[in-house]
């Protein structure tokens, strides 16, 4: 009788140990998958219909590094030459302060969960001479409910494009109005765990050449607003290349650009360097611009300047964690006054 029980029971042990270890490796992964940071673009038909700034947007964070970021939204239209995550919150015809009397902002907020908000909204809001300290009462009602959905929200802020529609002689000098008064607002209302960043999105813009009807972007305004979005978002953001700031041994880098002076033919550029580790230092970094076809760096100060690429120099190469640096440059274009596309990323070692 021994003899013949024991293989059975020892069958019947094997078997529970296959089971608890199977419900053992169930319970525990060997690593949890990477969260991406979900990015809700907010705003009116000039984001969403089709709003193809955020195609732009979306590949050159892509091609900057920049993988784990999901655009999130209720609306989705892939309407846009490239391709791209097309989902977002660009509602065609609303008001920022329609949505936010309505309440409209929760419901897609509990539908999305984002941790960043882009907002370019209020041109319906200018457009109906809606009074600036309203609107300006709509943006922080609206705050109020994303920080509501994640007390952490980070949001980008846009001073609007202009507009110049045919039935509204007054709506460009009302926008200028309103935009004066969006730094002011957002100095107020911004918090160390909840910024708010301004985005400038007037500066440079043209109407007669980057709309196609006064008001909505063609492909033009699509690239300027793509670029002017860029430098503000991805500081926001960790790369998921090599040398990902994110990773205690290493450093990484954001490069924000900013125009100082626009002419005829020309401007001059200034880019931000940070070091956006918590925890190292860089000791080196280099900052590639992507130019229009046709323009082109003539000088560069505080790096050295090969191509399109800016070096650091001897003495600002080297980056505490969060420290920052500048350097300057000029360049020459055959387009109108006004600041072309542009983008700039960074690498560090």
């Amino acid at each position: 009788m021994r003899s013949s029980r024991h293989p059975l029971l020892a069958a019947f042990l094997a078997a529970l140990l296959v089971l608890a270890a199977g419900l053992g490796m169930a319970a525990a992964p060997s690593a949890a998958a990477a969260t991406p940071v979900r990015i809700m673009p907010l705003g009116d038909s000039i984001t969403g219909s089709p709003g193809c700034w955020r195609s732009l947007l979306w590949n050159q964070l892509q091609n900057a590094g920049y993988t784990d970021i999901d655009f999130v939204g209720t609306l989705n239209a892939q309407s846009c030459a490239l391709t791209h995550d097309a989902d977002n919150e660009g509602h065609g015809g609303f008001q920022a302060t329609a949505t936010a009397d309505q309440n409209l902002l929760p419901g897609w907020l509990a539908a999305t969960l984002p941790d960043i908000v882009v907002m370019h909204f209020g041109t319906n809001d200018v457009w109906s001479s809606i009074a600036p300290d309203t609107i300006l009462a709509a943006y922080t009602k609206l705050v109020g409910q994303m920080r509501a959905s994640n007390p952490a929200m980070k949001v980008l802020v846009a001073q609007l494009i202009p507009i110049n529609p045919s039935s509204c002689a007054e709506c460009a000098a009302r926008t200028v109005a309103f935009n004066q008064r969006i730094p002011a607002w957002a100095q107020g209302i911004t918090t160390a765990q909840s910024p708010v960043t301004v985005v400038d999105q007037w500066t440079g813009f043209d109407t007669a050449t980057d709309t196609y009807d006064g008001v909505h972007p063609n492909a033009s305004g699509d690239a300027k607003m793509a670029a002017r979005w860029y430098p503000a978002l991805s500081a926001l953001l960790t790369p998921g290349d090599p040398g990902d700031p994110g990773d205690p041994g290493s450093g990484g880098c954001s490069a924000a650009f900013r125009a100082v002076s626009v002419w005829q033919g020309g401007y001059q550029g200034e880019v931000t360097v940070t070091n956006t580790s918590s925890t190292a230092a860089i000791s080196s970094w280099a900052v590639t611009l992507v130019l229009p076809t046709d323009s082109r760096l003539t000088q560069a100060w505080n790096g050295t300047l090969t191509g399109t690429t800016v070096r650091n120099a001897g003495w600002n190469g080297t980056l505490t964690a969060g420290a920052s640096t500048t350097f300057g440059f000029l360049a020459s274009t055959s387009a109108a006054a006004g600041t072309p596309p542009m983008t700039a990323t960074c690498s560090a070692s």
